[in-house]
């Protein structure tokens, strides 16, 4: 199994960025995907996940109405739209398959003026 997370980078305040990971050795659309991130001297936190048949999504409430996470199962990829960025988003992003267990290296984002 492999997850490679692309898409970080340095964002002002407000901006955006879309996150994506692509995922290998296993049968993509059968997994519910998630993003994780940890934040300097805190510890990792879900951000969002979604289901493999029916893209079903569920957010941590602190980036309820900003984030979007989505799928597409033709290009084993899965996204995180990240609009209004704070400061306090600055962590590094995870792509997840809880089912197998399977972590991506993490991307840096970082939010700052």
């Amino acid at each position: 199994v492999q997850l490679v997370e692309s898409g970080g980078g340095l964002v002002q305040p407000g901006g955006s960025l879309r996150l994506s990971c692509i995922a290998s050795g296993f049968t993509f659309s059968f997994y519910v995907m998630s993003w994780y991130r940890q934040a300097p001297g805190k510890e990792r936190e879900f951000v969002a996940h979604i289901t493999g048949v029916g893209g079903q999504t569920n957010y941590a409430d602190s980036v309820k109405g900003r984030f979007t996470i989505s799928r597409d199962n033709t290009k084993n990829t899965v996204y995180l739209q990240m609009n209004s960025l704070k400061p306090e988003d600055t962590a590094v992003y995870y792509c997840v398959a809880p089912s197998r267990g399977s972590w991506g290296q993490g991307t840096q984002v970082t939010v700052s003026s």
